[in-house]
């Protein structure tokens, strides 16, 4: 058993941790929810595994006292917009977003004023003043939906990932207003290593999450949200896959399809790691997800009105299903 001492642990066994997480867990009726692109030991430890639209999801259906989130900042605020009464807990408050940061709250509202007619459409990866400046708020998987929702000829915002917004512009034809924000682990995927390694894999398939810049999508088999390119590799009747996204979501792919041969699309030169990853959604570790139970903290703490206002978004796009 791992006892609790006034110093958050460092070095204390994995099974030690796991074991107190869990106790504390049920002690304090508190559920863990975690993105793909945790570590694996976290996505063994949570209770529900899922990309953005499946966790906000889940949040809404709990009913525990507590939701842990590990994942990002705006992850756990959505968790808490969606969830007023209950604690919200993240392992590290410093776990935030490149692209929730590329759209400022005030330089965003005085792009939306600039705009006044149109529709705003937000990817869920932004800020609650964000979300509450918003019409309506999207994923990656339901994005495309969404902005068929909207009657023909209402001119749109998308924010604000552009390169999902260009995505989302060519599969349905409407013409749509980005805000140039993008995300930092996507961007990073290198093409020509890409196209290295598909030459050296001439049988493998590329899926890709449209967080990627158009000549990545371009030369993929299959584009989609994280939970989309799970299910691809799982159904698809190929053996080799290269997986263009934060190289977390490899985890879940090879627990679903061990007998495939799964591949992490190549970083950038500059990067230290040869695959993708997110070094926000890597500041979660075992330790801080323990502490984080233990001493209930760092909590998502939102003011009332912002909450409100931001809630009204993402209920619409929750009510599309």
């Amino acid at each position: 058993m791992f006892y609790a001492t006034s110093n958050p642990p460092t070095k204390a066994p994995a099974g030690d941790l796991i074991e107190a997480i869990q106790d504390l867990k049920q002690a304090k009726n508190a559920v863990i929810l975690a993105h793909y692109y945790q570590t694996p030991e976290i996505q063994m430890l949570a209770d529900h595994v899922g990309d953005s639209l499946a966790l906000a999801q889940a949040a809404e259906r709990e009913g525990s006292d507590i939701i842990l989130f590990c994942g990002v900042h705006f992850m756990a605020e959505t968790a808490k917009i969606l969830n007023p009464t209950r604690k919200v807990l993240v392992p590290d408050m410093a776990a935030g977003c490149s692209l929730a940061d590329s759209a400022p709250a005030d330089k965003f509202r005085a792009f939306r004023e600039a705009h006044p007619d149109h529709t705003v459409v937000s990817y869920i990866n932004c800020s609650a003043e964000v979300k509450a400046m918003s019409d309506i708020i999207c994923t990656s998987s339901n994005a495309v939906r969404v902005v068929n929702s909207i009657p023909a000829g209402k001119p749109i915002i998308f924010a604000p990932d552009k390169h999902l917004g260009a995505y989302v512009q060519r599969v349905t034809g409407r013409p749509l207003v980005l805000w140039d924000g993008v995300c930092e682990v996507h961007v990073d995927i290198s093409a020509d290593k890409l196209k290295l390694l598909l030459g050296k894999h001439a049988d493998a398939k590329l899926v890709a999450h449209p967080e990627c810049p158009e000549h990545i999508l371009a030369m993929a088999d299959h584009v989609g949200s994280t939970s989309s390119l799970l299910r691809f590799v799982q159904d698809d009747p190929g053996d080799t896959f290269i997986v263009a996204t934060e190289a977390g979501i490899l985890h879940n792919m090879r627990k679903a399809v061990p007998h495939k041969q799964l591949i992490a699309a190549p970083a950038n030169a500059n990067n230290t790691c040869a695959c993708s990853e997110c070094p926000y959604m890597k500041l979660n570790t075992l330790e801080k997800v323990y502490t984080a139970l233990r001493d209930e903290r760092p909590e998502i703490h939102l003011d009332e009105d912002l909450r409100v206002r931001a809630h009204r978004s993402l209920r619409r796009m929750l009510e599309l299903g």
